[in-house]
């Protein structure tokens, strides 16, 4: 059969139509939804990481026990359980959280407890020379923590946190199970019209896979940039 009449075949014309009208939904919900989201759970995730690493990493063993604890209970079960407790699980008891919400907190808490171990290794991997250095200088644990360690503990942890954005980026389409109309959740509202499962699905997929590449390429962008300001 030659190229031209492959294209020219009902069959293929139908399932090119279906790719064709299918694909800005899903790329409408992948910049309007699916980033999004994944940028707010991820700057929300950064935060209660350092908080946590630094409870962790804390001579007070009441926070340590606190860091501790979240961050077994989150590790210890599955992303997919916590947002449903939180989505289906909550209004038994009277609290009714709508999916946008639901989706940040459960993803923001995952990032947390996950990311806290990288910063808290970044931060232990940071040479305990530095901290006399700075002490030697007349700094206090916190100037010596902000100015001097927690700069270092940045570029050391910039590849497995980017590691773990891109991890996010495709964990959002667990939303889809609690009703968030994330770029998953498009792609089977589709399917649910014109039955055509396999198509629909393998496209959103081709689009994640593209998201992560480019993502992948400013990584490595960023990690060459701070290799110039590492010491050879």
């Amino acid at each position: 059969m030659y190229l031209s009449n492959i294209f020219t075949d009902p069959e293929m014309e139908k399932y090119i139509d279906i790719i064709v009208s299918s694909f800005l939904p899903l790329v409408k919900g992948a910049f309007y939804y699916t980033i999004p989201l994944t940028l707010i759970t991820f700057a929300i995730g950064l935060v209660l990481a350092v908080i946590t690493a630094l409870m962790r990493l804390s001579n007070m063993k009441v926070l340590q026990w606190i860091a501790r604890v979240y961050v077994s209970i989150i590790r210890g079960t599955p992303l997919l359980v916590q947002l449903f407790i939180i989505f289906f699980g909550l209004p038994s008891v009277g609290v009714t959280i709508n999916p946008l919400y639901s989706a940040i907190i459960g993803f923001s808490l995952n990032m947390g407890a996950y990311n806290s171990e990288i910063i808290r290794a970044a931060i232990l991997s940071i040479p305990k020379g530095q901290w006399e250095a700075s002490h030697s200088i007349g700094m206090t644990n916190f100037q010596a923590l902000r100015r001097v360690v927690l700069p270092q503990a940045t570029r050391v942890s910039i590849p497995p946190l980017s590691n773990s954005f891109i991890g996010l980026i495709k964990d959002t389409s667990l939303a889809s199970t609690i009703t968030y109309t994330e770029m998953f959740r498009k792609a089977q509202e589709i399917a649910a019209t014109n039955y055509h499962f396999l198509l629909v699905y393998t496209e959103a997929a081709v689009i994640y896979w593209i998201i992560c590449i480019g993502l992948s390429f400013v990584q490595d962008r960023v990690e060459n940039r701070l290799d110039k300001y590492v010491a050879k």
